[in-house]
């Protein structure tokens, strides 16, 4: 939940991306209750823009009831790798973890990526799906990460030459990752963790979930907004 928010200006000129309302609830509340549902009772979140404005939203929520802890990246925005680097100390153990964009609005049975997280053993299993975009994720006829691609740049990465037509499928931003991850990250800094899952893909297994039924929406655009409120207006009708 630490980015900027760019695309919702100037919504996010005031207030975090988190806070921003849809169908009159803040996108984190929804996901927190989202994630509560599913029986999660543990969240660390990463704060970095008007990072006191979540931290008083999760007071006067009383943390939703559960454990909800801060990664503090307010001096250095750490991206999506660095930011899980940061919050090792929280998620290293025995159990895999959710890592969950805050703008993504879906309804993915967390259940059923987890046990198929499970049965499969990856080191990470990213949630993925048809639908329009430029960039995606290839896999083999085993759904084992194989590349990215770029339509937009023509730009193609391949982790191995593929003896098998890849499929091209977009990433939803939702993971469930083994703790064995932080063993492989070696990057410092800021960093994006699809290219960690590109670099190390040919060695540990990178698995995709596809979940193309139902609904997913990337809030992090008013047009997105928009269609998460029809969305929710249309299921409480």
């Amino acid at each position: 939940a630490a980015g900027m928010g760019t695309r919702l200006r100037p919504l996010t000129d005031r207030t975090p991306k988190a806070l921003i309302g849809v169908a009159g609830m803040p996108m984190i509340g929804r996901l927190i209750h989202k994630l509560k549902a599913f029986g999660i009772d543990q969240i660390i979140i990463n704060i970095h823009h008007f990072p006191e404005q979540i931290e008083a939203y999760l007071k006067k929520n009383k943390d939703f009831d559960i454990e909800i802890v801060l990664s503090d990246e307010r001096s250095d925005l750490m991206d999506t790798g660095g930011g899980l680097k940061r919050a090792k100390w929280f998620l290293d153990g025995k159990s895999p973890f959710i890592l969950h964009n805050v703008d993504v609005f879906s309804d993915i049975n967390l259940q059923k990526m987890i046990s198929f997280h499970q049965q499969q053993k990856p080191i990470a299993t990213l949630a993925v799906r048809h639908r329009n975009s430029s960039r995606f994720l290839l896999f083999d006829d085993q759904m084992r990460l194989n590349g990215w691609q770029n339509e937009k740049t023509n730009e193609t990465i391949l982790v191995s030459i593929p003896t098998v037509p890849l499929k091209k499928l977009a990433f939803s931003g939702i993971h469930v990752i083994d703790p064995e991850i932080f063993e492989l990250l070696d990057e410092k800094g800021p960093f994006r963790i699809i290219d960690s899952y590109l670099d190390i893909a040919s060695t540990a297994r990178i698995m995709g979930f596809e979940d193309s039924n139902g609904y997913f929406v990337d809030m992090g655009t008013v047009d997105g907004l928009e269609q998460a409120e029809k969305i929710i207006k249309a299921r409480e009708e």
